[in-house]
């Protein structure tokens, strides 16, 4: 006779398993933060260059993200925005996605996040053209 109290194949985890991942993600993501927090990114030697930059000379989308975190955890809104507008926009979007998940999970409801492909190309779109205006003269605004 198989195992009485073995666990149905098709069980609904509890909670708190449910919970689980989206609290493990969470606790990452403050962890670093926390660390931008505590360590300014805008002080030479704390982080390596960014590869392209220190090769090439030339700004990545990713070109002052840390600074822009930075500046969100010590609620400099528009010292972040001018660092890195995407990656504030990003930590938004995360923040959001993150509580929904978590309403989901604790309702015991599966996440799934597909986006159709046209906001796909749209936002792929938007982060190439940021990335060349902002490599451009006429773009120095948008220096990190």
């Amino acid at each position: 006779m198989p195992g009485v109290n073995a666990p149905s194949p098709h069980a609904v985890p509890g909670r708190a398993a449910r919970l689980a991942v989206p609290a493990g993600l969470l606790a990452a993501v403050a962890a670093a933060f926390a660390y931008v927090t505590a360590v300014d990114p805008n002080e030479p030697g704390h982080y390596p260059v960014c590869p392209l930059f220190g090769l090439t000379g030339l700004y990545c989308p990713g070109c002052g993200g840390l600074r822009s975190a930075h500046a969100v955890a010590h609620g400099d809104l528009a010292t972040a925005l001018q660092a890195n507008a995407p990656a504030v926009l990003g930590y938004a979007v995360f923040a959001v996605l993150w509580t929904v998940w978590v309403i989901r999970a604790a309702r015991g409801r599966p996440m799934r996040v597909d986006p159709p492909p046209a906001v796909l190309w749209t936002a792929g779109g938007l982060l190439l053209v940021f990335t060349v205006l902002r490599n451009t003269p006429f773009g120095g605004w948008l220096h990190p």
